[in-house]
């Protein structure tokens, strides 16, 4: 599995957010779809992901003398596991949650530069809801939250599907003081 600093490096993050859900992209149209990014720097950054595992090649063909090559995420390997969180330190969380927001705040930025953004029609949502739960409990939630989402990144482009981001995180609030039962919440 990926450590958080591979994984959440600001420009392999959106590297990686391409491709989720795009099926296999070249770096051609990896460059296309984040024109801020430099070429080489794109590159350099394609690199490190496929070394890791992160990324494979799923296609080579020549092209006037080079070899082009298409890539896709391998979702498997695409996650911070429980053994590489449990080793960050507050500060790794700290970083790897400042980016992982700005990376949120920037796709939502791209979405509503675009002349026929409609974020009421097309449904943007961005919410918080809290619930009380046994540490069991909980887990179970993450379990369902995220076989739900495994169960639609199998979908395709096309049949009038627009792809969607989803991002979610979940944190303790433990400021309402744990054990307050007799709370009204």
């Amino acid at each position: 599995m990926a450590t958080a600093n591979l994984l959440l490096h600001p420009v392999r993050m959106r590297i990686l957010q391409t491709l989720v859900g795009a099926g296999e992209l070249t770096t051609a149209q990896l460059r296309e779809r984040l024109p801020d990014v430099a070429p080489a720097t794109m590159y350099r950054h394609v690199a490190t992901l496929t070394k890791a595992g992160i990324l494979e090649v799923v296609q080579e063909r020549p092209v006037r003398g080079t070899v082009e090559r298409s890539y896709r995420v391998r979702q498997d390997e695409a996650l911070v596991d429980e053994e590489a969180r449990a080793e960050m330190t507050k500060d790794d969380h700290r970083q790897a949650f400042t980016v992982f927001t700005g990376a949120m705040m920037a796709d939502l930025d791209r979405y509503l530069s675009r002349d026929d953004a409609d974020p009421p029609r097309e449904g943007v949502l961005y919410r918080q809801g809290a619930v009380w739960a046994t540490p069991e409990e909980f887990a179970e939630l993450v379990e369902e939250l995220e076989a739900l989402v495994a169960r639609r990144t199998g979908h395709t482009p096309g049949d009038g599907r627009v792809r969607h981001i989803i991002s979610l995180a979940l944190v303790p609030d433990k400021a309402t003081g744990e054990g307050d039962e007799d709370q009204v919440p």
